[in-house]
């Protein structure tokens, strides 16, 4: 491979070089890479234009570009490069390189959510910021596990707001499961406490806990968050035995900055992403993977019942390259 040339002049920064591209006149058939063949918002679109070329010092700026553009993020963007000019001393293909590089980040964060039946019941908490369809994918879920064949209830936690108990019982009416739910106002740890008691009176196997939206920087409702996972150890020392984040895939890095916040608070044991539909990148989940040890369970594609699939690092991974089955192919031996 062609290496870097360490005399070269230093490259100017991605935002100095988007803001060039952004603020140029040259007619759309004169642009480079990001010009008509690749909108800006499309980040990774694809993998063609690496077909046959080296990582020399401008495939190294192209890439990093597409990566930032992607939601991937500085920190990670940097592994990624520096992993491929690792990889490239055995291997004549970026693209393939590029796509084993991002299998070895995302690879070790794809686990399935395993219900251990032996638990009476399996606490799953669920958290997030308002608006990140936490509430949604806790409807989703119920519908998941009573298609496995479990037995659900839902724990309404969420007590600050109203339509939150009314849209959480909606949920349990379509899906035929029991919803425990107080009044406005009610304490949510004493919610949760009282359905996980319930749940284990009539040996349900799975109890998905709601609770209230909060920013990850307002401190009193993280407390609670705290206070919540107190009440629910004291039930079963092993409970919860999921805390899943669901995180909105169009805030890009914001997300990422909200799951480090929460993991740190309360220790999250999964992530659910939701709005991998409405044109979000999904870059944000390889940074997730690089920077926090958390399992990915689940993405949401769509607000239906069914809108809700097992996180496959091969279907994500060639859906964020958009690449065909032949880069998927061992490249020819030509010997």
């Amino acid at each position: 491979m062609t290496s870097r040339d360490k005399n070269a002049p230093k490259r100017e920064g991605f935002f100095r070089r988007l803001k060039k591209r952004l603020s140029t006149n040259e007619p759309e058939e004169s642009q480079n890479q990001f010009g008509k063949d690749r909108n800006l918002s499309l980040g990774l679109e694809s993998l063609s234009w690496l077909n046959g070329r080296k990582l020399d010092a401008e495939l190294a700026e192209e890439l990093e570009d597409q990566l930032l553009l992607a939601d991937v993020g500085v920190e990670t963007t940097n592994k990624i490069l520096r992993e491929l000019e690792t990889r490239l001393r055995y291997s004549d293909s970026v693209a393939m390189a590029l796509r084993a590089t991002l299998n070895d980040i995302i690879a070790p964060r794809s686990q399935e959510l395993q219900i251990d039946k032996s638990v009476n019941p399996y606490v799953i908490l669920m958290v997030g910021v308002n608006g990140s369809g936490k509430t949604t994918t806790i409807g989703k879920l119920a519908r998941h596990f009573k298609q496995q064949g479990l037995s659900v209830m839902l724990a309404a936690g969420d007590t600050f707001r109203a339509a939150a108990v009314e849209q959480l019982q909606a949920w349990g009416e379509r899906n035929d499961v029991p919803v425990i739910a107080q009044g406005t106002g009610a304490d949510p740890a004493a919610v949760i406490f009282d359905a996980i008691e319930a749940a284990r009176s009539r040996n349900i196997d799975v109890l998905l806990a709601d609770t209230a939206g909060r920013l990850q920087n307002q401190e009193s409702l993280m407390r609670e968050l705290q206070k919540i996972v107190r009440v629910v150890g004291k039930t079963d020392s092993s409970a919860p035995h999921e805390t899943m984040l669901v995180l909105d895939a169009s805030l890009g890095q914001n997300a990422l900055t909200q799951a480090i916040q929460f993991h740190k608070v309360i220790g999250l044991t999964g992530i659910t992403m939701t709005k991998l539909d409405g044109g979000a990148k999904g870059g944000t989940l390889v940074a997730l993977a690089n920077q926090l040890d958390v399992a990915f369970r689940f993405i949401g594609t769509g607000e239906n019942a069914d809108n809700l699939e097992k996180f496959d690092v091969d279907g994500f991974i060639n859906t964020l390259l958009t690449i065909d089955s032949s880069m998927t192919d061992a490249p020819p031996d030509n010997n």
